[in-house]
């Protein structure tokens, strides 16, 4: 999506569009899960693109012939598929909400992570024990910092899987690091190796609590409020042809039920789609139940 767009326009120029439609985010709305540019092109266009070289140095210059045609093919084909896609959002009455959706990442605080907390974004990170949770935080660090300095996405320096095989192992040589699962030769000689080591000797010093999750302050009794809501959420994404990913976060879900008046369920088109279902739920005027194709419905329940 256009994120890191917005993160590097915010830093350079200090200003955003005025006006946004991620093509990413906008067919989340017509039956797509997260799509990357590529397929779409080929599933709406039926443009095959070249997948480019993701390790491109771009601010060398002069660009290859190569390098001009794939930066080129990025853009070429964004105003056909903002029109086919914005086609198929009106005929599907969803137009009105993408536009919501985008404007409200476009609006979005942006600004760099501190890369102190940047660990907790890990995938599986709460599988981590103890002095692993220590590395993980100072190599992801670490990571950070060494991506910001080179201008580089931090996933190019260190991919995640990488920093969670190393998080578990007390790695202390170069051997040892090449070892280690998701991590590639280029990881682990040379000056790379040697810092790397350095972060982890660094996190094994620390002792890092995982914090709670958000919502695990709820009162006992709101908890399988959220286990219930959260799979009707699901089940309404998948009926409804849009990518759970933009319906709501377990944040979001916590938000209303604590009766959070800006919830993001509360307002806009996730208010129109979810949010009186929700309100009937946890009120007893509707509950759950499963039809004989075991997809989950919501039901009335009449008054006594």
């Amino acid at each position: 999506a256009a994120q890191q767009d917005l993160d590097v326009l915010t830093q350079t120029c200090g200003a955003v569009p005025e006006r946004l439609f991620d093509t990413q985010l906008a067919a989340g709305f017509t039956g797509y899960s997260t799509p990357s540019l590529l397929s779409l092109l080929q599933s709406e266009l039926s443009v095959v693109a070249s997948k480019g070289d993701r390790l491109t140095d771009w601010l060398r210059r002069p660009l290859t012939a190569d390098q001009q045609t794939y930066a080129a093919g990025d853009v070429a084909h964004l105003l056909q598929l903002h029109d086919i896609l914005t086609a198929e959002l009106i005929s599907l009455g969803r137009l009105e909400w993408a536009l919501e959706a985008c404007e409200e990442l476009r609006t979005r605080p942006t600004g760099a992570i501190d890369p102190e907390q940047a660990w907790l974004r890990l995938k599986d990170v709460r599988i981590l024990k103890a002095k692993a949770r220590g590395v993980a935080q100072s190599v992801t660090a670490w990571r950070e910092r060494r991506a910001a300095a080179v201008d580089v996405p931090v996933r190019q320096i260190l991919p995640d899987l990488a920093i969670l095989g190393i998080s578990q192992k007390h790695l202390s040589t170069p051997a040892e690091l090449a070892q280690s699962r998701g991590v590639e030769e280029r990881h682990a000689r040379g000056a790379m190796g040697g810092e790397i080591l350095a972060a982890v000797a660094e996190g094994l010093r620390r002792e890092v609590q995982m914090p709670s999750p958000d919502g695990d302050d709820l009162e006992r009794s709101l908890r399988p409020a959220v286990a219930l809501i959260s799979a009707w959420i699901s089940e309404v994404a998948r009926t409804e042809r849009i990518d759970t990913a933009l319906l709501a976060t377990r944040a979001d879900l916590v938000a209303l039920l604590r009766g959070d008046e800006d919830a993001r369920l509360a307002r806009g088109w996730r208010g129109e789609l979810l949010g009186e279902g929700i309100r009937r739920l946890l009120e007893g005027r509707a509950g759950l139940t499963f039809d004989r194709r075991g997809s989950l419905r919501l039901i009335d329940i009449p008054s006594p």
